[in-house]
């Protein structure tokens, strides 16, 4: 996508959107009362705090070192233009409108958990 970065910047959303979606699903499907069983012979909390941390130092070392990777100032290529007026168009003049869209979408996923877990 070399010249189609907002085409790519939807296809990454909603391929993570997607992603979510499946997230959610499980998350339904799961068993409580199994899982609260099961939660006895879990005895891994240790090697998950150790990647925890091991993961949150690599991020700030990224975060410290990577600056001095780019520069201040990048130039303004032109296919990036047009991904700039989208935005300023999304996030200004319709901002009350994606908003309300946003807003509908987590009340379907909301009612989905609710309905969901009424049949388990």
């Amino acid at each position: 996508m070399l010249y189609a970065p907002f085409v790519a910047g939807v296809q990454i959303i909603l391929y993570a959107g997607g992603i979510m979606v499946l997230f959610l699903f499980v998350i339904m499907l799961v068993n409580i009362e199994k899982a609260r069983k099961e939660d006895q012979f879990n005895q891994q909390w240790l090697v998950g705090l150790a990647a925890a941390i091991a993961l949150g130092a690599l991020f700030v070392m990224v975060y410290v070192k990577g600056r001095a990777l780019f520069p201040d100032r990048a130039i303004l290529m032109p296919e990036q233009a047009n991904t700039q007026q989208v935005a300023v168009l999304l996030y200004g003049n319709y901002m009350f409108t994606f908003e309300i869209a946003s807003l509908l979408l987590l009340v379907a996923i909301i009612g989905a958990v609710v309905m969901a877990k009424k049949r388990i």
